[in-house]
């Protein structure tokens, strides 16, 4: 039975194989499930990036939310859960997240997850970044459980498609919670 539950929050930057990376990696855990609440932009770039709808990536979590569902779980302190992960985190969802202000369940349940003092990973997606994103982003990384991990490719693990990227960087997002994904190949040294 899964007991642990992480909040998987998608707002409308580029990034969308990566949630779907991190959906299919909790779907493996036993222990783990995943709510997943997606703004009505992500559902657009989604479409625009994967060829596919909201439905078809809504199949991986154990649950799902409409970012209009301001009174659902999520939007409370006392629905236990491990923490939250807003991938793609936009820098308008930084920037609401930064300021408090929560005029959507995802924006909510991440205002929940500082206040509760639980993990809040935020896989950013943007570039060039801008004074006034750097500004939001620094703010936010001062919050002893919040982390900031842009989507950046990586080739330490030498990866040979973009899947393998892709899959990297979702272990990596999904690391802060516990988990531990099949095929992460951690940096050993030299």
């Amino acid at each position: 039975m899964k007991e642990k539950r992480i909040i998987l929050g998608a707002s409308g930057a580029s990034g969308f194989p990566v949630l779907e990376a991190c959906l299919k990696i909790i779907s493996e855990e036993t222990d783990f499930a995943s709510c997943l609440v997606m703004s009505d932009n992500g559902k657009l770039t989604l479409a625009q990036e994967t060829g596919k709808d909201a439905a078809e990536f809504e199949r991986y979590a154990d649950y799902v939310f409409s970012q209009d569902e301001i009174g659902a779980g999520p939007a409370s302190g006392t629905f236990q859960t491990e923490g939250m992960l807003v991938v793609p985190c936009s820098m308008k969802t930084a920037a609401g997240i930064c300021n408090g202000y929560t005029d959507n369940l995802l924006l909510r349940a991440a205002d929940v997850t500082v206040k509760e003092h639980r993990p809040l990973v935020l896989g950013v997606r943007e570039t060039p970044l801008s004074p006034i994103h750097l500004r939001n982003l620094y703010e936010l990384s001062k919050l002893p459980t919040v982390r900031i991990v842009p989507l950046m490719m990586t080739f330490y693990h030498r990866p040979r498609e973009i899947e393998d990227m892709v899959y990297h960087m979702a272990a990596k997002l999904l690391t802060p919670f516990g988990i531990e994904a099949k095929e992460y190949r951690r940096w050993k040294g030299l």
